[in-house]
């Protein structure tokens, strides 16, 4: 498993890959992923080269394969999020429904909270069925650039 640090417009970012695919995308500079190792691969490079398009405004989906570990109800959550476009948003109530589980609008929340690969996974597009600006893993400020990037703000 390795880990890169990368700089961004929202603070550093630790992408952490393992067997191929990203699984961290994580704010600040320090890896929940411990048993990662510093270092670089193309797949880590193809990474910080998509999210450097997308905070420019040129890139709207990703192409970096992903491999995210959770629970059954996690995982449904986070493909859930992956259906989301760009530029748009979704309550934790409409992703519950889209998931078949209606009345787990908090459980949503939970999930979201614990995506191992935010940004990428765009949990950010994810608000409150008034449309408020709910928490976020981040902090709300970082919530609000990706949605003011996407033009949704």
């Amino acid at each position: 498993m390795l880990s890169k640090n990368i700089s961004s417009p929202i603070g550093p970012l630790v992408l952490t890959e393992r067997d191929g695919a990203l699984c961290g995308l994580e704010f600040g500079e320090t890896s929940l992923f411990h048993n990662a190792v510093p270092g670089d691969s193309p797949l880590l490079r193809q990474t910080e080269k998509e999210l450097s398009e997308y905070f420019a405004g040129t890139r709207k989906t990703f192409t970096v394969p992903v491999s995210l570990s959770g629970t059954a109800f996690q995982q449904k959550v986070w493909q859930a999020l992956t259906e989301i476009p760009y530029g748009e948003t979704r309550s934790y109530g409409d992703i519950a429904k889209a998931i078949g589980c209606p009345k787990s609008c908090r459980a949503v929340g939970g999930a979201n909270h614990v995506n191992p690969v935010s940004i990428i996974v765009p949990c950010h597009r994810v608000i409150g069925a008034d449309g408020s600006m709910t928490g976020y893993g981040g902090g709300v400020w970082i919530k609000e650039f990706l949605l003011k990037l996407e033009g949704i703000l």
